[in-house]
């Protein structure tokens, strides 16, 4: 058969799973995971925002929290094309394009202006 793995950029969730090394995604990308029956990993969702307040989040990237930011200051970084946000989203979807036969996509409803 082929592997499938999930893949979801961003996930903003207070619901989170551990991976075997100890990273931190959210939890709908961990069932996915074992429904396509392989392994949690951190680039099944590089981007976990952790609402603490009605405007700003906890931000996880590749499974290690970076710290509190503000909605606004998230955007206007994530808007960069040289973005380190970006840059981790695109490590991650390599690294799982790298190693699974199929990788199912699940967008976000956010829009950058």
């Amino acid at each position: 058969g082929l592997s499938v793995a999930p893949f979801k950029a961003q996930n903003m969730s207070n619901n989170s799973h551990v991976t075997l090394t100890g990273g931190e995604i959210g939890r709908a990308q961990a069932a996915q995971a074992e429904a396509a029956r392989c392994e949690p990993t951190v680039d099944m969702n590089p981007i976990l925002l952790k609402p603490s307040s009605d405007t700003g989040s906890q931000v996880i990237v590749r499974g290690k929290p970076i710290g509190q930011q503000q909605a606004s200051m998230y955007y206007r970084e994530l808007k960069k094309p040289d973005s380190h946000l970006r840059i981790a989203v695109k490590k991650s979807l390599d690294a799982l394009k790298a190693t699974h036969d199929v990788v199912v996509l699940e967008g976000s409803t956010f829009q950058m202006r």
